[in-house]
């Protein structure tokens, strides 16, 4: 594959992480420096879990067809209020009332995916009618109290740092020299599966890119890996949350690139009248999208309710709103069929960046809800603008071919 192609290709994603490390440069500079600072790249990860937890869920959403989920918000306050009462009022155990607080969300799916899936009311209206159905409920269990604090047994899955197994013994300049042998055997975990999956994609002949672009790609992400890993080592190290959120990114982009599942997700999203005459259980499919949408947001509500170290009534506001967002300025297409995980995750960091070095600059919230709004109608119009351009492209091609009386190849059809 050549490089115009290889870059026509992945416009989108390339674009949106330039505009990332722009993002990164603008504000490290406006900000003195310290957005950057060891301490606030851990806040970072933080502020942002529960919107990376939350748009992995939401880009399944959309891969079906462009659909979305408006109750995530109010699942995840739901979900806080039923561990608060659980731990806080009636003592429970805590990590039983994890489990039970796992197992509302995923009955919660199951309610809200039947009645998308089976009865076939548009996602749309069924998940608005959850977002409120879940809020009230949050309201009444809670009557309108705070409940605080939450034990130690259930802050330690998702706040506090991994401890040094060295001591106080500080190898390579850093605090926290675990964390930084974490991040060095991640980065070559990381190449080593790539470097795999090009050799396997080649073997079955399939369009794979440039060696030398692999290598590049390889050596900034490794790179950037090694970097974060090394800055996080030098405060505290490894938060709890960031293992939590690399298992999901780890098994979701799995899921997405590399099972019948994750084909039918796509197949589903580019025609779903199709991907059914093919075989594929397009209601089924929807049902557990919904379902996994679900649990992931009763996962969001452990994290968010374990860093807030209470249950709020107003817990989850607008969540719906930052992880719709992530997805859309990560790449996935209105119209669903479109999206991975990587580009969703960058998504979510465009926006966290955008938040926290704002806040950082002293920018009060609402110049921050315009900012947010504007990037995110750029990034819906890059996608519509690139597809009306690569189809224009196509169309002339295909009517010179058609003057010529030759005919367009797949491979012609396909890179289009």
């Amino acid at each position: 594959m050549d490089w115009k192609t290889t870059i026509r290709k992945n416009l989108r994603q390339y674009m949106m992480l330039i505009v990332l490390f722009g993002i990164i440069i603008f504000f490290q500079i406006l900000t003195n420096g310290i957005l950057l600072k060891p301490m606030n790249v851990s806040n970072l990860i933080f502020q942002n879990a529960y919107v990376v937890i939350l748009a992995v869920g939401m880009l399944l959403c959309i891969l079906t067809g462009g659909n979305i989920d408006l109750s995530v918000g109010s699942v995840v306050a739901f979900v806080g209020a039923c561990a608060g009462t659980f731990i806080i009022t009636w003592g429970w155990n805590p990590h039983i009332s994890i489990l039970l607080c796992l197992l509302i969300g995923i009955a919660i799916g199951i309610w809200q995916g039947f009645w998308i899936a089976y009865v076939k009311i548009p996602a749309f209206i069924a998940t608005l009618a959850g977002m409120l159905v879940f809020r009230g409920l949050t309201l009444i269990i809670l009557r309108g109290l705070t409940l605080a604090p939450f034990p130690q047994g259930y802050l330690a899955y998702s706040t506090g740092y991994i401890s040094d197994i060295f001591g106080d013994v500080h190898l390579f300049g850093v605090r926290n020299t675990t964390s930084l042998l974490l991040g060095i055997l991640t980065a070559l975990v990381y190449c080593i599966i790539e470097i795999y999956s090009y050799r396997s994609r080649k073997k079955k002949g399939y369009t794979v890119e440039n060696p030398f672009a692999l290598g590049i790609k390889l050596l900034v992400i490794g790179a950037a890996i090694i970097w974060l890993f090394y800055t996080l080592a030098n405060y505290r190290g490894v938060p709890r949350v960031f293992i939590i959120l690399g298992i999901i990114l780890i098994v979701y982009s799995y899921l997405t690139s590399s099972t019948v599942v994750g084909r039918h997700l796509y197949a589903m999203g580019g025609n779903e009248k199709a991907a059914r005459l093919s075989g594929v259980k397009t209601d089924r499919l929807l049902f557990l999208v919904y379902v996994n949408m679900a649990f992931l947001a009763s996962i969001a509500g452990i994290v968010f309710s374990a860093r807030l170290n209470s249950a709020s009534p107003q817990a989850g506001q607008s969540f719906e709103m930052d992880a719709i967002a992530a997805c859309f300025i990560g790449g996935a297409s209105t119209t669903g069929g479109i999206g991975t995980v990587g580009g969703t995750l960058v998504g979510a960091l465009i926006m966290g960046i955008l938040n926290n070095g704002m806040s950082i600059m002293g920018i009060s919230s609402n110049v921050q809800q315009v900012v947010k709004g504007l990037v995110l109608l750029a990034a819906v119009a890059f996608d519509v603008i690139s597809k009306q351009n690569i189809r224009f492209t196509f169309l002339s091609k295909f009517r010179r071919k058609k003057r010529e009386g030759t005919e367009i190849t797949l491979q012609e059809s396909s890179n289009a």
